[in-house]
């Protein structure tokens, strides 16, 4: 049984933590660990002998950071495909040394390479997917079984690891990210929506591992198993990080671990291990405690329509409420549209995208095509500034598959493919994409002769494209079929025949179903009536989606008061929250609006609220805006230090806000912090030659030594910066020499340190003890994945933060501001 078999077959349990177990072996901070475990091969293989005879059916190769990034941290770079075999030869040397007689799977392990990718970094998604296929090259050439991609914070960053593993080899691929506390990653991203995407790229299995023990798990599992089609994996560490005598150590027994386990292999999870902290006696409790579950995968698989964004999931239910998919990006008809396209300018893009969701619209389709423009580029710039500006899954929309593969390339969730045919071409280069990039897609029933002839043409074009599908594993819950509507003003069944091929889709093809609205009423006057009409009469008989301008008051209204009347699950709370009073029609414009819609003003950076141009630049991250509204100001008469105190500030402070909320992300946080410290130094100058404002205090901030991630420092050093603090930034990886004695000659009051991994926040204690030995006053605050409120007070720091917004208030409060 290969291992792919063995994850769809039952309980497959996996190793323990190696880090931590390698560090109370000897293993320093500091070094390359892939290059310490080669020159102590006895530790490491004596490790995973322990965890085969306790009952890992899979062991984790020692390659965790063994990309060329994370080497070259080392100068081991042009080491890797030879520390890569060697570090797999050195597992299957545990294998045949421990004398099983069971199949034991070595998984090649893939983890963040510590660049960030755009717009929250600098990489760009293709350099990060050819620095993951270099790396499961390497692993495919040294014999791995499969895949363990593991402890992702972002899912574009795991998206780009699938899509490499997936290129270079058919072998079975795993992937695992890690939690806050508040249920989502550190980019935002929830467990239903990873899960939703990874799996429709193909996936083998998804789960979570590292940032909690097992007992915090269970909310996020459960969340995982509600749209799980493929085993759910678990891999928690064991209990929280606390300080001991100088050591990390974990509180939680093997036999409390494996009692809590049970608890989320019961809920359905079946890939079952350990991660920081837990011993081959954690595993071998584990097994015993769950090895008599009869749960297999397929016991508790889900196969459900989804569409995702990078943070939150759209469930397609064919009985559910109706959606309206908005139809405003697409340059065709909308002069200034194109020139503003041409002109390389997509803020009304942006504006478009905002109103259609305030107006209701779950879905945005996206139609770049014109001339005069690069389309495939534009496309993608769009495509990721719509993912910070929304958080609505977008449709992908062109008449030429390479716009749509770019763009589903970089998008971080699952889109929607408008659209896929039987004309010739497309079929067969679109299918592919939309299997390899998990996309759902509009199935249009068009032949290589054009429009079906009758209904029965129609629907034997549907069949024959889902039969199309299947060959690439496309099946009915990646499908929404077009009903392709007709103008009733030529054909007056126009109406009824799509009635029955909406009907023909939920009932014999278990699809869902959408059209474009407008083709029924061409020709005719007032044709938002006929349009209403036919809205109305279309999702009673089970039409799920529609392609239209949710402006369009008198459409929307009909929508939500059909599901009502239906009696739609949630259909009452859709109408009273949606509806717009309205006291007289109008049809929509040729430019597409309404002037009597009346605008919604519940949008978080709609500048309702009385901020200024400026100030609602910088929260939407418009850094390319910034500079210019800063000389509107100043030419307005408005001095320097004000610009900042009363436009930006407050700005920074409205975006810590919705950040704290939920309802801007780490992306969102980073576009806008960029954009205020854009205008700042714009503005330095002239506050120099003012004299206007005194810089506040010095703030010296480094990730400790031994640890090179950098993204939560980074942010902390942006923010402050912001906030008018005199920053120095020591970077990554620092000794706590340096930290003190850059402290100490710049006068710091305050001294900010970062650490990710739990084998590196020990050097926090070695900071906070060499402050106290050089009796400097500066303040010592800490933050990081592993590093919690506790933990600061033993070992003696003067202040904790979760994250960059909360570290600015905490050195605010501690300074006097």
């Amino acid at each position: 049984m290969n291992f792919r078999e063995k994850l769809h077959s039952g309980v497959v349990y996996l190793d323990g933590a190696t880090g931590t177990n390698l560090q109370a072996c000897g293993m320093p901070t500091g070094v390359c660990p892939e290059s310490w475990v080669l020159e102590n091969e006895d530790i490491f293989v004596g490790l995973q002998k322990k965890y085969i005879a306790a009952g890992s059916d899979a062991l984790y190769s020692m390659t965790f950071s063994c990309n060329r990034v994370k080497l070259a941290e080392y100068g081991l770079e042009d080491s890797q495909e030879q520390m890569i075999r060697d570090l797999v030869s050195l597992s299957r040397k545990a294998i045949e040394e421990s004398g099983t007689t069971r199949e034991i799977a070595v998984l090649g392990d893939i983890s963040m390479t510590g660049k960030q990718l755009a717009p929250v970094g600098e990489m760009t998604f293709d350099e990060l997917f050819d620095i993951y296929k270099e790396t499961a090259q390497c692993m495919v050439k040294a014999g791995v079984d499969g895949f363990a991609i593991e402890t992702m914070m972002s899912l574009s960053e795991a998206r780009a690891a699938l899509l490499a593993v997936k290129e270079v080899s058919d072998l079975p691929a795993m992937v695992t990210l890690t939690y806050e506390s508040d249920g989502r990653t550190l980019f935002g991203t929830e467990p239903g929506t990873a899960v939703s995407v990874l799996q429709a790229m193909g996936a083998d299995a998804v789960g979570l591992n590292c940032s909690t023990g097992p007992d915090e798990m269970l909310k996020l599992v459960e969340r995982t198993l509600e749209f799980a089609k493929v085993p759910v994996i678990v891999k928690p560490n064991a209990g929280m990080p606390k300080l001991v005598e100088g050591r990390t150590t974990y509180d939680l027994g093997a036999e409390e671990f494996a009692t809590q386990m049970k608890v989320l292999a019961d809920a359905g999870a079946t890939v079952l291990g350990g991660c920081c902290g837990t011993t081959d006696e954690h595993i071998d409790l584990l097994v015993k405690a769950t090895k008599d579950s009869v749960i297999t995968p397929s016991d508790i698989a889900k196969d459900k329509k989804v569409l995702t964004t990078e943070r939150n999931l759209l469930e397609i239910d064919t009985s559910g409420v109706f959606s309206i998919v908005g139809e405003r990006i697409n340059p065709t008809g909308k002069k200034a549209l194109q020139e503003s396209l041409r002109a390389g300018d997509t803020e009304p893009v942006m504006d478009m995208a905002v109103a259609q969701v305030e107006a209701g619209a779950k879905v945005l389709d996206v139609n770049l095509g014109m001339n005069g423009i690069d389309e495939k580029e534009m496309m993608c710039r769009v495509v990721e500034e719509l993912t910070l500006a929304v958080d609505v899954p977008l449709c992908i929309d062109s008449s030429d598959p390479e716009v749509i593969e770019a763009a589903l390339r970089i998008y971080p969730g699952r889109a929607l493919i408008n659209s896929i045919s039987l004309e010739p071409g497309k079929a067969e280069k679109l299918l592919p994409v939309a299997k390899k990039y998990g996309a759902m897609f509009i199935l249009l029933p068009l032949t290589e002769e054009g429009l079906p002839k009758n209904m029965e043409e129609k629907h034997a074009s549907i069949d024959k494209l889902m039969g199309e599908a299947a060959k690439y594993g496309l099946g009915k819950n990646d499908i929404i079929v077009d009903g392709l509507v007709a103008t009733v003003g030529a054909n007056k069944r126009a109406a009824i025949e799509v009635m029955e091929t909406v009907r023909h889709c939920r009932d014999d093809l278990g699809c869902a179903t959408i059209c474009g609205l407008s083709n029924i009423s061409f020709g005719l006057p007032e044709r938002v009536f006929v349009n209403s009409a036919f809205l109305t009469m279309a999702i009673a008989n089970g039409l799920t989606m529609a392609i239209a301008n949710p402006s369009q008051t008198l459409l929307t209204n009909a929508a939500y008061a059909a599901d009502l009347l239906l009696a739609k699950e949630g259909a009452d709370e859709a109408y009273i929250s949606g509806v717009k009073g309205i006291e007289t029609f109008a049809p929509a414009t040729a430019d597409g609006k309404n002037d009597t819609h009346s605008k919604r003003s519940d949008n978080p950076i709609d500048g309702a609220d009385g901020l200024s141009e400026l100030a609602t630049a910088v929260m939407k991250g418009k850094s390319e805006h910034v500079t210019e509204l800063v000389d509107n100001l100043i030419k307005e008469g408005n001095k320097p230090g004000d610009i900042i105190d009363e436009h930006l500030i407050p700005a920074i402070t409205k975006v810590g806000d919705l950040y704290e909320k939920k309802i801007y992300f780490l992306p969102q946080l980073i576009s806008s912090a960029e954009s205020m410290s854009k205008a700042v130094e714009y503005i330095e100058p002239m506050l120099a030659a003012s004299g206007d404002r005194e810089s506040l205090e010095t703030v010296v901030v480094a990730t400790v030594k031994g640890d090179v991630h950098d993204i939560g420092k980074n942010l902390v050093v942006l923010m402050l910066k912001n906030y008018g603090y005199d920053v120095i930034d020591l970077g990554k990886d620092v000794e706590t020499e340096l930290i003190i004695e850059t402290a100490k000659e710049k006068n710091a009051a305050i001294i900010g340190l970062s650490a990710l991994m739990t084998t590196t926040m020990t050097e926090m204690a070695e900071v906070v003890k060499a402050r106290n030995e050089a009796g400097i006053k500066a303040k010592i605050i800490i933050g990081g994945a592993c590093v919690t409120g506790d933990y600061a007070k033993e070992i003696g720091a003067d202040g904790y933060s979760e994250d960059a917004q909360e570290a600015v208030k905490l050195v605010n409060k501690m300074l006097g501001h």
